[in-house]
């Protein structure tokens, strides 16, 4: 039997350290490698999705390194929570950098009523917005039985690993870490690509403009430069807008700009 779990950490690196979002990454991929389910043809099944990146408050009272964002993925496992945590805890105090105050948050995604969800999306927008306490985090974890727990220095990141937890489940907030592949290189520094396309390609879910309508399957992008993709809708999706063509004049759709992603 497998459970879907979110998973969240904040907190984990400083300047010149790796980052949080790639010891997300790592983590999800130690828990996979752990989680098999054998059905009657013996065939193993795992499922994982993509580490997203919620942006969160930047406030001189709150500390952070540079961004001050929480990393958050969901996936499918037939471990236990204890199994999952320890898995979590182990990678984050060797990875973590020294000076770092890690927070770890862990949920059962269907466990959680709509009230609970309710009040993590509250708790996260508002972490986008204001400053808010370690004890509020802690007090609302306990209300919503979300596994919520500190791994060195002030443990400040529980906030921002429990504010992940509420974005993810908002489902439209947060960037996917790192570049979509499209198989660019600089030799290749620009590809035309359908909606379809790039679908299959990269495992997105769409393509959005950036007035947040969906793009028709045979619709052509032009990617070029740095490839991101953003949490919308609860789908993954390739952000994009249009510019004239500088020989034809015509609109063509590009990916979105650096700018243009920030609201996410």
């Amino acid at each position: 039997m497998t459970t879907t779990w979110l998973i969240c950490i904040d907190d984990t690196d400083d300047i010149g350290t790796k980052g949080t979002g790639e010891i997300a990454e790592e983590i999800m991929h130690l828990i996979m490698a752990k989680s098999v389910v054998r059905s009657v043809n013996d065939r193993k099944v795992k499922h994982a999705t993509w580490v997203t990146r919620h942006q969160l408050f930047v406030h001189p009272d709150i500390p952070y390194t540079s961004h001050n964002s929480a990393m958050c993925f969901e996936l499918e496992s037939d471990l236990s929570l204890s199994q999952i945590k320890q898995l979590c805890i182990a990678h984050l105090v060797a990875e973590s950098a020294a000076v770092a105050d890690p927070g770890l948050a862990i949920v059962d995604k269907h466990a959680l009523t709509a009230d609970d969800c309710h009040q993590l999306i509250g708790f996260g927008v508002d972490a986008k917005q204001m400053v808010k306490t370690k004890n509020e985090a802690y007090q609302l974890a306990k209300t919503v039985n979300v596994d919520l727990s500190e791994h060195g220095g002030t443990g400040q990141g529980v906030i921002g690993a429990l504010a992940g937890i509420g974005l993810r489940l908002s489902g439209n907030d947060g960037r996917l870490k790192g570049q979509v592949s499209v198989g660019l290189s600089a030799e290749i520094p620009s590809v035309l690509l359908s909606v379809d396309q790039i679908t299959e390609q990269c495992g997105l879910d769409g393509v959005m403009d950036v007035n947040g309508q969906m793009l028709n399957g045979n619709e052509q992008v032009l990617l070029s430069g740095k490839v991101k993709a953003v949490f919308h809708g609860h789908l993954f999706l390739l952000l994009a807008y249009q510019v004239p063509d500088p020989k034809t004049g015509a609109l063509q759709w590009c990916n979105a700009l650096r700018q243009q992603l920030k609201k996410y």
